[in-house]
């Protein structure tokens, strides 16, 4: 992942702005480590720090048209780049690189070009002919963005809140699946599925048809949903640099790294970084998804990386953690932690790129509170506002605590094909049904169960879902709460609506959590970027409503889905039943 900061239409253009937008760019190097460019046009300055995957010796930012009319900054990977050089022959290619189609579309298109985009991006483009300018981010968010506007009528854009926050009077989340336009002043959504309408689909339920949707994300056009599956992977080991797979020995992850094991073979990289594959997992010792991880990684033959923390070390980083995946909210901190520790690992070994697991859970219904949806309708309302709000928490979370060390992640089930394909299915196949043998993620699950050349182990293809969170060893989750305990008074949460009166914390891990980010982003706008309200299982605040006995244990962790998860918080369970019993 790279970083981009923009500012647009400022009034000073002195030397001492260019420093210090070169100043607060470098707040972003960890980003982009491999190199630093800024272009000036007047009072308009675009910078990058650049993590370099793709043609690593000529691809540096700033990009440009042929005669650098157009000059665009990106964060990102445009996977179909070759696919679009084909209808640009006109054009003058200066470098390798997969963003410099994006000023050569502009030229060809103008402004509507982004959905020709295949790929993970947010960027911004300068037409230094009438000074106008354009700002878009990807369908799901899967890149960081964020926009904000100085008190002169500059307008910012910056990969992450840290660079604009201090210069900006209000700043907000970019939201996915839009541009903004100079011209016309404002968003508007270019990405626009079927799926988006939240319109209850009936497409029949076909697992050859779902298995090559996901292999497609990893290669080349077919059909089917195994074959988009792994198209989905292959398209995505599109990299000049040593790659790898994290592997928690979850379905999801699992999959990924065994699709990648099959189609790394017959890939471009393999002869540049060898055909075996790399997968990297953390936990605390005898945690689950360390066993899990290892077997799966024996069965597919990857080479395996396993790495430990201990509570301690984690809790040590929660302040640095916090400072680079912006954000207060509980659940996305306890599963950035051992993310943020395990991408240094993976980084000092040479690595700079790793696909991972993220959209399967929010797509197929996989969180273990689906288990108590009502009806088709429903689940099929809660997937639609749960991959909305993506970019808000997993996406945050795998692009920030990666990038916090110069890594990036890529995540093959948000390929926009493989989306349209699998919410296109009648919701009724993903409904969890204990009667007809289906557990969470059951078409999934059945779209890989081949008995000829199986994918995974059955025991783990059919694994419980397990948050990364708590994967990574229950006394995890149980540590944090316990050292917040200490760090806030009761008398400090009672009082919480007082000090913070938006999204008021209301456990104690929550406040300590809000501390900490609000040493680092005091302002309004930056609270306002963090999406509030009760949660049980990582479920919306509408789901909450599925089940009286949450509204008494609004945890964010799968152990909280009480009578579903296998180790759910035991305790709790009787004194949950009886309450509810009372009339």
């Amino acid at each position: 992942m790279c970083g981009i900061l923009a500012v647009l239409g400022c009034i000073d253009n002195s030397q001492a702005k260019r420093s210090r937008v070169i100043e607060l760019s470098r707040r972003l190097r960890h980003r982009g480590p491999d190199w630093s460019g800024l272009h000036c046009h007047q009072n308009c300055y675009l910078s990058h720090q650049r993590l370099a995957i793709v043609d690593p010796t000529s691809g540096d930012q700033p990009l440009y048209n042929e005669d650098k009319t157009v000059v665009v900054t990106v964060n990102g990977e445009i996977y179909n780049h070759k696919q679009l050089r084909e209808k640009l022959k006109s054009h003058q290619f200066r470098t390798g690189s997969d963003c410099e189609v994006i000023a050569h579309l502009y030229e060809e298109y103008g402004e509507d070009f982004v959905d020709m985009l295949d790929g993970m991006f947010s960027f911004v483009l300068l037409d230094t002919r009438d000074k106008s300018f354009i700002a878009a981010r990807d369908a799901i968010g899967i890149t960081p963005l964020y926009i904000g506007w100085g008190l002169d009528g500059s307008v910012w854009f910056a990969s992450e809140m840290k660079a604009l926050s201090d210069d900006c009077e209000q700043f907000m989340s970019f939201l996915p699946g839009h541009i903004y336009s100079s011209k016309q002043g404002a968003l508007r959504r270019w990405y626009n599925p079927p799926w988006y309408s939240e319109k209850i689909p009936s497409t029949p339920y076909d697992p050859k048809v779902l298995r090559e949707a996901f292999e497609k994300a990893f290669s080349k056009p077919s059909t089917g949903i195994l074959v988009l599956i792994s198209l989905a992977v292959f398209k995505r080991l599109m990299t000049d640099v040593p790659f790898g797979v994290l592997l928690s020995g979850g379905l999801d992850s699992s999959l990924v790294a065994a699709v990648a094991a099959r189609q790394l073979a017959n890939s471009e990289v393999a002869c540049q970084w060898g055909s075996q594959l790399h997968t990297f997992c953390i936990g605390l010792k005898g945690s689950p998804d360390l066993k899990a991880a290892k077997e799966v990684a024996d069965y597919i033959g990857t080479r395996h990386h396993e790495f430990h923390f201990t509570v301690q070390e984690g809790i040590d980083a929660l302040e640095e953690v916090i400072y680079h995946i912006e954000t207060y909210d509980v659940t996305t901190i306890r599963a950035s932690t051992p993310m943020f520790l395990m991408s240094r690992k993976i980084k000092s070994l040479g690595v700079k790129m790793v696909l991972s697991g993220e959209g399967s859970d929010e797509i197929f219904g996989g969180y273990l509170y689906f288990h108590k949806a009502p009806n088709k309708e429903e689940f099929h309302e809660e997937t639609c506002r749960k991959i909305k709000a993506l970019h808000l928490y997993d996406c945050l979370r795998a692009n920030k605590s990666t990038s916090a060390w110069g890594l990036e992640a890529r995540v093959p089930f948000l390929d926009k094909e493989f989306i349209n394909i699998a919410m296109s299915i009648d919701p009724d196949w993903k409904m969890i049904r204990p009667d007809l043998g289906r557990i969470e993620k059951w078409i999934l699950r059945n779209a890989f169960d081949d008995d000829k050349k199986p994918y995974l182990p059955k025991h783990i293809l059919y694994r419980q879902k397990e948050q990364f969170s708590d994967g990574v060893g229950y006394s995890w989750i149980d540590g944090l709460k316990d050292h917040a305990n200490k760090q806030v008074t009761d008398a400090m949460l009672i009082n919480a609506n007082f000090i913070y009166p938006e999204n008021t914390p209301t456990t104690k891990e929550g406040y300590y959590y809000r501390t900490i980010f609000e040493k680092f982003f005091p302002k309004n706008a930056a609270r306002s970027t963090v999406p509030g309200g009760p949660s049980v299982a990582c479920s919306t605040a509408k789901a909450v409503e599925w089940d009286a006995a949450w509204s008494e244990n609004p945890d964010p962790s799968g152990r909280a889905a009480l009578g579903v998860h296998a180790s759910a918080y035991e305790a709790q369970k009787g004194e949950i039943a009886e309450k509810i019993a009372i009339p």
